[in-house]
């Protein structure tokens, strides 16, 4: 399995069993940017003894959302307050990334209903615009786990208008990783099972067999944006946010959870959720009133 990751300082690497080859170039989005497979530095260490960090921060990150019907079915049970419409896109702020084991910050100011997503996301090889479906594997440079991170109450508010963005964007709320694995490793990104854990309780289990358009189909649409070598493309998640369940107001992210967010053939990112007070020594600033 190629597995590319990101490690300490911001180094770039190659998982080799149970190694970390660093690779000679000094970003994951120069290593794409490059389209060539740099050279070992000769330097290796342990897996165990590497910090390991986002594997990327994007130029763009592209977001989807309402790919996966199921996740619109479970809304209406509980009469969420809007339609959630296939084909929604929207951009990250990529300031927001976080990596593998690194905390989610509760912003107790801002929100009372934090929730998870989990999210297969999609590794832009190289640059393109405007290309059709048959072509747009060719652009396709791996595949990451992404755990979109949610603020039910602010999103609510925002679609009163139309658009969300805010509640999505918040500082930590978009861990990436572990590590992406190239398309010769995965196969078909049509077959793999996803899970969502928190506290080592499923919380959601899906498939991406089950999105509502393919991967190609979500590339060549975004493409007339244009990419650039490194974005990444997120597909939607699945069933099983708290937000959308009978029991939101037990099941809504807490400080001292972890979540583990997990799809077959990549692996699992795991991350804690942590307060105010822990993450920056001191209370939270005065409540925010949207």
């Amino acid at each position: 399995m190629t597995r590319l990751v990101t490690f300490d300082g911001g180094k770039v690497g190659e998982i080799r069993g149970d190694k970390v080859v660093e690779l000679d170039v000094p970003s994951m989005r120069e290593y794409f940017e490059r389209d060539e497979v740099p050279r070992a530095t000769g330097e290796e260490v342990a897996l165990e003894e590497v910090r390991l960090r986002a594997p990327i921060v994007p130029k763009k990150f592209f977001h989807t959302a309402g790919n996966f019907r199921e996740h619109e079915d479970e809304s209406k049970q509980v009469q969420w307050s809007h339609r959630i419409a296939p084909w929604i896109v929207f951009f990250q702020n990529v300031d927001a990334i976080v990596g593998p084991d690194e905390p989610v910050v509760y912003p107790e100011h801002l929100t009372d209903e934090l929730d998870y997503e989990l999210e297969l996301a999609v590794v832009i090889r190289k640059a393109g615009k405007w290309f059709s479906p048959e072509q747009a594997m060719e652009h396709v440079g791996g595949y990451v786990i992404f755990n979109d991170i949610t603020a039910r109450d602010i999103q609510r508010r925002e679609m009163e208008s139309g658009v969300f963005s805010f509640c999505k964007a918040i500082d930590t709320f978009c861990p990436l990783g572990p590590w992406i694995v190239t398309p010769d490793e995965i196969g078909d990104p049509h077959d793999l099972a996803m899970e969502l854990r928190v506290n080592g309780e499923p919380r959601q289990r899906s498939h991406s067999s089950n999105m509502s358009v393919t991967i190609p189909e979500i590339l060549a649409h975004y493409s007339a944006l244009g990419y650039s070598a490194g974005d990444v493309v997120s597909t939607g998640t699945v069933s099983g946010v708290a937000g959308f369940s009978p029991d939101a107001a037990e099941l809504y992210l807490k400080p001292g959870d972890v979540m583990e967010a997990e799809i077959e053939r990549i692996g699992v990112l795991r991350n804690p959720v942590v307060s105010w007070q822990e993450a920056h020594g001191e209370p939270a600033p005065e409540r925010v009133r949207w």
